[in-house]
């Protein structure tokens, strides 16, 4: 597969454990420096980012995906992905949200990770 191939698959893969709540992939897949930077601002560590989805503050049921635009830069890539998911988060009612994520990504030992995540809607 192409970096950029690689990259989506990640992508879904992603979503797929936030779905499952498998936070054993969450954890491969995103590197220990990782930040989660919300729609409020509000910014999460990897470890407490994965122990909310573990513990049912964040809860993802399904996601759509609409478009994945990636651009790699050696072993440095960036990726905007545009996804319809439903969630429920931070104790507020279950919705559809049209949710973009603004993401960074580096290469190590041949696979790639995400390092920084920022949320926003369009």
């Amino acid at each position: 597969m192409t970096d950029k191939e690689q990259i989506e698959a990640l992508y879904r893969e992603m979503y797929e454990a936030m779905i499952a709540k498998d936070t054993t992939t969450l954890n491969r897949v995103h590197a220990d420096e990782f930040v989660l930077t919300h729609m409020t601002g509000m910014h999460q560590s990897k470890q407490m980012y994965i122990q909310a989805i573990a513990n049912g503050t964040l809860n993802y049921y399904s996601a759509e995906h609409e478009e994945m635009d990636i651009k790699v830069d050696g072993d440095k890539a960036t990726m905007t992905g545009r996804s319809r998911v439903n969630a429920a988060v931070f104790g507020g009612g279950r919705h559809t949200w049209s949710l973009q994520l603004s993401l960074h990504l580096v290469k190590r030992k041949g696979q790639w990770l995400f390092t920084a995540a920022k949320a926003s809607t369009y």
